[in-house]
């Protein structure tokens, strides 16, 4: 399928960011903004499909947190069930890392798993790194120079960059072609942006409230932070979305529906939604994020409303969702350990649009 920039676009305003004052929203992306979780697989999927025919061979993607997490997982879908999955993170675990800078991010330290990446790098003809927009391609080059350094076999491989949005210059691309560096997009763009127009205001703080909400387990064993096939991960999603749609048809849920990811934990989400649809359900997906966005009420600005929260995964951290609205249930998926500050949180914004059935799903 074939996607414009009025589909993929929104600008909107970093908040009190100096790197950058911008920041492009995809509201088909399932992130920010709430959507049909069918479109989102679509829109991924169209991308998936273009790296399959360019890039057949390639048996190794990583995708980049936390915006890109579910694309990547959906392009290296759409190239093999033993296609290894790998996405970048920011959280911090035991392991061994190739660590990186995103420069323009709110915050720049990335890292990628790096057991077992060698047998990895070695064994695929072609690896795809996967993110929702190239601008400058800075941080691709950052990780692939800090990949060849610690990998050199890296170094004679076929290398894709795919992105849903590419902005790259011809000397971006040139720069990229030095390191064998090949592009797949599916809109690409040469306008430059600025957000400084806009008078923005800070994402609310919640007020906290005793609210009663439904919790729920579904064991989870598969880590794409660390790695895994992707046949395995999606298999595991879908059974995490017929879990969900068991237990809301139980539950006699009807009306719309809203599935919340939680920052890198975003694909689980999408797909659990998209089987909600399957069985006739009204859904819409997004997920928390670590991105602080300017609110506005201006024509055609796409955050209208923004709450703070603490993080599900570091209740030291501050994450923010945006667009909320009623609705008539929320189902909150997380793969989050101790949440209990970010999920009081979030359901204390969930209360302020008067969402009464709220559930958690810990995977």
């Amino acid at each position: 399928m074939n996607y414009t920039a009025t589909e993929v676009l929104r600008v909107a305003k970093r908040f009190k960011n100096t790197r950058r004052n911008y920041l492009l929203v995809n509201p088909l992306q399932g992130k920010h903004l709430p959507v049909r979780p069918t479109v989102a697989l679509e829109m991924m999927n169209s991308l998936g499909q273009l790296v399959a025919e360019k890039f057949p061979s390639a048996r190794l993607v990583v995708g980049f947190a936390e915006t890109a997490t579910a694309i990547g997982a959906v392009v290296a879908k759409n190239l093999a069930d033993d296609c290894f999955y790998l996405q970048t993170t920011r959280e911090n675990f035991a392991g061994n890392f190739v660590e990186f800078l995103e420069e323009h991010s709110h915050a720049p330290e990335q890292k990628l798993f790096a057991e077992n990446l060698s047998t990895l790098i070695d064994t695929a003809p072609e690896v795809v790194f996967v993110d929702d927009e190239l601008s400058t391609g800075k941080t691709l080059r950052n990780i692939i120079r800090q990949l060849k350094k610690n990998f050199p076999a890296l170094d004679g491989k076929k290398i894709c960059a795919a992105s849903i949005i590419n902005r790259l210059t011809d000397e971006n691309l040139a720069a990229l072609a030095d390191e064998n560096i090949t592009c797949v997009s599916l809109v690409k763009l040469n306008e430059t942006f600025d957000a400084s127009n806009f008078q923005v205001a800070e994402a609310q703080s919640v007020a906290p409230v005793d609210k009663k909400f439904s919790s729920h387990e579904f064991k989870f064993t598969v880590d794409p932070r660390r790695g895994v096939e992707i046949g395995k991960y999606f298999a595991q999603c879908d059974a995490a979305g017929n879990f969900v749609v068991d237990m809301l048809k139980r539950e006699n849920i009807s009306g719309d529906v809203l599935i919340l990811g939680t920052e890198e934990f975003m694909l689980p989400a999408i797909v659990a939604g998209s089987r909600l649809e399957a069985e006739n359900f009204s859904v819409v997906t997004h997920s928390t994020t670590r991105s602080p966005i300017g609110i506005c009420d201006a024509e055609n600005y796409p955050i209208r409303t923004g709450f703070k929260l603490r993080s599900f995964y570091d209740e030291n951290r501050t994450t923010f969702v945006y667009n909320l609205r009623h609705y008539d249930a929320a189902v909150i998926v997380t793969n989050a350990q101790n949440f209990s500050a970010g999920l009081n949180d979030l359901i204390s914004a969930l209360n302020v649009h008067g969402v009464e059935k709220i559930f958690i799903v810990r995977c």
